[in-house]
């Protein structure tokens, strides 16, 4: 089986109209469905009739995906002072703006506890962009 067959909320959806709207449609026999159980099926012909020109594909349908990986991390130094902290951070969110326009988002966040003189790095991105950052500060922290 081939045809397309859209439920009432997706051509809702697709035609930005409420979705009794498009069951008034189907009962008032403007728009062919099928009753399948409970519910309406639309096909994609019908629905290319009913608006009078060629509906095209969805959009999660169109779009080509690619795979993708994603580290979220939680780094936790301890014993390290204010200035010290103050560095790391600088240096950190330093390597994060001067990336490249195509490269991959590379989300990092600090905290930084005076009391306990401890500081916590919170890194979201790409494995390797993440692996990259990681050597930075282990450099930086051996320093």
């Amino acid at each position: 089986m081939t045809e397309r067959l859209y439920s009432v909320e997706q051509v809702a959806e697709r035609l930005g109209l409420h979705v009794r709207t498009i069951r008034n449609y189907v009962r008032d026999g403007r728009l062919n469905a099928v009753r399948i159980g409970k519910q309406y099926r639309i096909a994609h012909e019908d629905l290319e009739a009913f608006t009078g020109r060629p509906v095209p594909a969805p959009v999660r349908e169109a779009v080509e995906r690619r795979r993708h990986s994603e580290v979220s991390s939680i780094v936790q130094i301890e014993a390290i002072s204010p200035e010290m902290a103050d560095r790391v951070t600088s240096l950190l969110m330093g390597a994060a703006a001067n990336r490249s326009a195509g490269d991959d988002p590379l989300r990092i966040q600090t905290v930084y506890d005076a009391e306990r003189a401890r500081m916590k790095v919170i890194v979201l991105g790409g494995l390797a962009d993440t692996a990259r950052l990681f050597d930075y500060l282990e450099g930086v922290l051996a320093s």
